[in-house]
């Protein structure tokens, strides 16, 4: 078991892997000796989107991620914000784009992450203009779109499903 937090929030002491009993049983987590306090580390919610965007989806690059790989528009969901609104705030803020339609696809756990994605399509117009975060992003038919096998790659493969595709995937080298 590891974990970022090393010092509680609270008092600055050492945390320890400590037992905790819950509705399933006993299980160790990070947890604060001196006054109680448990660092419980449940996944975030991420909010993603399928763009659907003059009859092609938007992919887009992350300015911070090295390679040539495009994904879905995501981001975190803000407090006091339902997950709607999260994923039209979110589309607006890195593409401009106004969401105008928006449907549920799916929600996909990422545990490498530790992530709860929820995933919806949008279909959303305008002029594209990106935020700083995002470097590039491409349009593309359906049948040119290839999938991952994470998450969000999951998500569009179930997308493309729907509408009656065969998805296709990327393969990577893991050499």
């Amino acid at each position: 078991m590891s974990s970022e937090f090393r010092f509680c929030p609270l008092c600055a002491s050492s945390l320890a892997w400590l037992p905790h009993r819950d509705d399933g049983g006993i299980k160790e987590r990070l947890s604060c000796p001196s006054c109680g306090f448990v660092h419980w580390n449940n996944p975030t919610p991420v909010l993603a989107a399928i763009v659907e965007y003059r009859g092609q989806v938007l992919l887009a690059r992350n300015a911070a991620w090295s390679g040539r790989m495009f994904a879905l528009i995501t981001g975190f969901m803000e407090a006091g914000e339902s997950p709607q609104q999260g994923i039209a705030r979110e589309v607006k803020e890195e593409t401009n784009l106004d969401v105008t339609a928006l449907d549920l696809v799916g929600v996909y756990d990422f545990q490498r992450m530790n992530q709860v994605i929820v995933v919806y399509h949008v279909v959303a117009e305008g002029e594209v203009v990106l935020s700083p975060e995002l470097a590039e992003y491409k349009l593309l038919d359906l049948d040119q779109i290839r999938c991952w096998h994470q998450a969000t790659g999951v998500a569009l493969a179930d997308w493309l499903r729907a509408r009656g595709m065969e998805p296709q995937f990327m393969e990577f080298d893991r050499a």
